[in-house]
């Protein structure tokens, strides 16, 4: 056990060596010459993952190993790129770091005893998600950004709700179907004589209806798609019949479509994704300039990228009133995956999204070695929504979907969206740690009932 948890906390070495030579690089290319302060932060960063290791060794002995390093090199990306933008950034995220490994402390120690506990409060799990779906919303607390309404203020403190809200819906659509899905997969009496009795159909009805609402009031398209998305996949994943997803992507796109025709901001956004160079799009507010210029920005990075810090963020210095002319606007939030194509060119783009697959892939895993049904669907759906807010946020900057406010995990500034994916993150532990203690308990009483 001992040398199988040392071999997992070396697993953090290669992040914290990544955040140094990220940092000497940006050095490197901003002042030409190197500091001892790369070491400095990459000794840091260090500490931070070795406290977060502990936590969870102490915890959750046996659970899955290459999570948590594989998360500390999407965050040693993010560190090192905020810094290259803005110093201030690169700090705050550390902040944000911080918070977000004591969020995954307090959700492991809360849950270590019995995660599966969640099951008793789904309903009242299920309204905190409808909650934090409507509060950007709410006067005086909602805002929007080019028309999509995402942040709640609360003094100076502003988060994106959407963020908790998903593992609401997640653990909520795990429990529910875990008890029903007998019901789903029995001979059809319902409608048409094809699906079964509507009460029955509550959590497809649900995400719809969810789903709806959101482009609607919230006119969050990204979040939309990945909410809709996540509930599908679980309910087909718990019911093993491809109607339900063909019945509601049939709604789905039944419902975006007629509220396209109601909401100009929806039709802005689809406009500026399927003419982005056209002239009434690109200078238009909250038009395409931003995707033309991601666009122009990943084709610059070619193979092998301009060099972390070499590439161009603004055409000139700041005018009289401070504005900054910007090649990539936002490149801190929506644009830092076009930032770092520009600057560690294809090579850094995919191994980027190989750090994200694998995530994806431990997660699965997770769930195929998981034993009971509530566990196996939480984990396939917490590895499903985080696939997906990859896929929307990364197909967003790509232009292989209209363009979202999505943040790319651990990756992104964004203080909410790093507490949240902690959170998931410890989930992931928890479910993990279960499974691979039951496994190793049959394991041993079977080899215990062999020699007897």
């Amino acid at each position: 056990m001992i040398l199988r948890r040392a071999r997992d906390l070396a697993l953090l070495l290669p992040a914290s060596l990544l955040v140094a030579i990220g940092f000497a690089s940006v050095f490197a290319n901003n002042t030409g010459e190197l500091s001892n302060l790369s070491l400095f932060y990459g000794a840091g960063f260090l500490g931070l993952c070795i406290l977060a290791h502990l936590i969870a060794t102490i915890a959750l002995p046996d659970a899955d190993p290459y999570l948590l390093p594989l998360v500390a090199v999407l965050a040693c990306f993010g560190l090192v790129e905020l810094y290259r933008i803005d110093e201030s950034l690169a700090r705050e995220q550390g902040t944000w770091f911080i918070i977000g490994i004591a969020a995954f402390s307090a959700t492991i120690y809360a849950l270590r005893k019995d995660y599966r506990t969640l099951r008793d409060y789904r309903n009242l799990i299920a309204l905190l998600g409808i909650i934090l779906l409507l509060a950007p919303r709410i006067p005086g607390i909602g805002q929007a950004t080019n028309g999509a309404y995402l942040s709640v203020v609360i003094g100076p403190i502003a988060f994106q709700p959407t963020e908790i809200a998903k593992l609401c819906l997640v653990i909520y659509l795990a429990s529910y179907l875990a008890d029903n899905r007998q019901l789903l997969v029995q001979e059809a009496k319902g409608p048409f004589g094809i699906l079964p009795p509507l009460k029955y159909l509550l959590p497809l009805l649900a995400v719809w209806g969810a789903t709806m609402v959101m482009l609607f009031l919230i006119q969050d398209i990204g979040s939309a798609i990945m909410y809709f998305g996540v509930g599908l996949a679980m309910i087909y994943l718990a019911t093993d019949k491809l109607l339900y997803p063909v019945v509601g992507l049939s709604m789905f796109a039944v419902g975006a479509r007629v509220l396209y025709e109601w909401r100009p901001t929806i039709q802005r956004r689809v406009a500026a994704w399927d003419h982005p160079l056209d002239p009434t799009t690109y200078h238009a507010t909250g038009g395409s300039y931003q995707l033309a210029q991601s666009l122009f920005s990943q084709a610059d990075g070619g193979i092998l990228g301009q060099g972390l810090g070499g590439s161009l963020l603004q055409l000139a210095p700041p005018g009289p009133d401070g504005s900054l002319n910007l090649i990539l606007p936002a490149a801190q939030n929506d644009f830092i995956y076009a930032l770092i194509v520009n600057e560690t060119g294809l090579i850094g783009a995919v191994g980027l999204l190989l750090v994200y697959l694998l995530i994806v892939w431990r997660g699965f895993k997770v769930a195929l070695v998981a034993h009971d049904s509530f566990s196996k669907l939480l984990a396939a759906g917490l590895s499903t929504v985080f696939a997906l807010q990859v896929f929307v946020i990364v197909g967003g900057v790509t232009k292989v979907i209209p363009l979202t406010g999505v943040t790319l995990p651990f990756v992104s500034s964004g203080g909410s969206s790093i507490v949240a994916n902690f959170i998931l993150l410890a989930l992931l532990l928890l479910v993990s740690d279960r499974a691979r203690r039951d496994t190793r308990e049959d394991q041993e009483r079977a080899r215990g009932g062999a020699w007897r």
